[in-house]
């Protein structure tokens, strides 16, 4: 099955999109949601991106600078970092390091532990 990266008018996405993390954390915490499922998020500066709960399953995130990401408790599978920047991100206990060494490297799809 092909990875299906979608480019939509969620206005939270178009946040990330303009580099507006600030903005998208503001309306985060005022409880507005997105879905970050599927997204193409590549080549974005995320640097002080709130990923707590969110959803990024499925998401292109080649290039992206994700240095110092607290990604604990946001959701990943399916998701593909390659060459991303990430340096001081925090990724959840149940993702193996070598799936995030794999998928920075050679873009693979993390894959969680049973």
């Amino acid at each position: 099955m092909a990875l299906k990266i979608l480019n939509y008018d969620d206005p939270m996405y178009q946040l990330l999109r303009d580099g507006n993390v600030e903005e998208f954390n503001r309306r985060k915490a005022m409880g507005e949601r997105c879905d970050l499922t599927h997204c193409d998020l590549r080549n974005l500066d995320l640097r002080g991106l709130d990923a707590g709960g969110l959803d990024l399953s499925n998401s292109y995130l080649r290039n992206a600078d994700l240095r110092g990401i607290d990604f604990s408790t946001a959701r990943l599978e399916g998701a593909s970092l390659n060459v991303a920047k990430v340096s001081g991100a925090y990724f959840p206990g149940d993702l193996a390091p070598e799936e995030i060494a794999l998928s920075v490297q050679f873009g693979t799809r993390m894959r969680y532990r049973k």
